[in-house]
């Protein structure tokens, strides 16, 4: 599973043109950040998550590992990439700190931040209402839709009423293990940990589609052009920044660079980058708020 996973990454980033130089460091390296605002570091009061960081001079990231085009590690460099990556690195600006990035899967990212384990997540994580009982959200980022993923001979699925019997793969812990078993309850769903699973078994025959955000299918479709979309949209997904419950401060701080990122231009050249260029949709930031974003799963 894991060569796989390497090797389809690796297919991906020479197709997304984004590979670098060998040997431009690891993780945290900045060299695919896209252009940030530039800014004196700033003093917060004592106590607050933002003081801590700064004496700490590190922010550690939960970000997707095999998500493009909004997270994934190139191969080639050892480099995470990305939307979710290049917003991430607009708050560790924004703090005068050094992201550390870690991979944070769909069913590990609450429990991430309960424990301390990452000090925010930028994971392609949808804001709702059960999950915003657990932690807090910035103001939505970036605005998705539910999307059905099959292989391109296939004609026997057009939509979600058509999954009746069909193997349907998805991840633990997203939203659309939900979506599936209310919308199409007689489905078989296979949950697991990673997108890439899911790529790799509708690719072997082992699962008949994938269902996920349109923009994590956009990925995997760049990736192998032998599979389509297909069906109306199932559902919107308003992705935040995850951030743990109750911290006020810091979440007003991630919600302030996030206005930024959509009102400075940043967030228009990060989408042409990763998105934009290969969807050929001409998308602007959402002006969704936080409390629309929860009223849509209530």
């Amino acid at each position: 599973m894991q060569t796989m996973r390497w090797r389809w990454l690796a297919a991906l980033a020479l197709a997304l043109g984004v590979l670098v130089a060998a040997g431009c460091g690891g993780d945290d390296d900045e060299s695919s950040s896209a252009p940030t605002a530039t800014t004196e570091k700033r003093s917060f009061a004592a106590g607050t998550t933002m003081a801590k960081l700064q004496q700490e001079g590190e922010i550690t990231i939960g970000v997707k590992f095999d998500v493009p085009p909004f997270g994934f590690k190139n191969p080639k460099s050892g480099n995470v990439e990305g939307f979710d990556i290049d917003l991430a690195k607009a708050i560790a600006d924004e703090l005068g700190v050094k992201p550390k990035y870690i991979e944070a899967l769909s069913d590990n990212r609450i429990p991430f931040l309960k424990d301390g384990t990452a000090d925010l997540i930028l994971s392609t994580m949808t804001i709702n209402a059960e999950r915003d009982e657990e932690i807090d959200f910035s103001e939505p980022y970036f605005v998705a839709r539910g999307r059905i993923l099959v292989k391109e001979s296939d004609t026997s699925i057009k939509g979600v009423d058509d999954l009746d019997g069909k193997e349907v793969c998805t991840a633990l812990g997203s939203t659309y293990a939900d979506t599936l078993k209310k919308d199409a309850p007689r489905a078989k769903r296979r949950l697991v940990d990673s997108y890439s699973e899911c790529l790799e078994l509708i690719q072997n025959g082992a699962v008949d589609a994938v269902s996920t955000d349109d923009v994590i299918l956009t990925g995997m479709i760049i990736q192998d052009d032998s599979l389509k979309l297909v069906g109306e949209p199932l559902t919107t997904e308003p992705y935040g920044a995850g951030i743990k419950e109750g911290d006020a401060a810091f979440q007003e701080l991630v919600t302030e660079v996030v206005q930024k990122f959509k009102q400075d231009g940043r967030w228009a050249k990060s989408y042409e980058k990763w998105v934009g260029q290969y969807t050929g949709e001409d998308q602007k930031p959402p002006t969704m708020t936080l409390e629309e974003a929860i009223g849509l799963s209530k």
